[in-house]
């Protein structure tokens, strides 16, 4: 079984009115010093079976690609926790 979180962000240069609400927000609150805040999508899920790293590294892509992310406007990174 593996673990693998999923990290989804917008591309850069894509509008981001919700990472730029929590940055103005933060401001607000006096952290002034905090500046292009992104805001993202964090997916957890398991993997039952035994792939090799290839394999498992394939399965994900794929799983990005077609649905975990927006492939217009969103990039995303897993890492696999065994």
């Amino acid at each position: 079984m593996a673990k693998i979180n999923v990290y989804v962000t917008p591309k850069q240069g894509i509008l981001d009115p919700q990472g730029k609400a929590i940055e103005a927000s933060l401001h607000s609150l006096g952290y002034k010093n905090v500046a292009n805040v992104r805001m993202g999508k964090f997916i957890e899920l398991e993997i039952a079976g035994k792939l090799s790293h290839k394999e498992l590294g394939k399965q994900i892509e794929e799983m990005g690609k077609k649905l975990l992310s927006n492939p217009v406007i969103e990039d995303f990174i897993f890492e696999v926790e065994e």
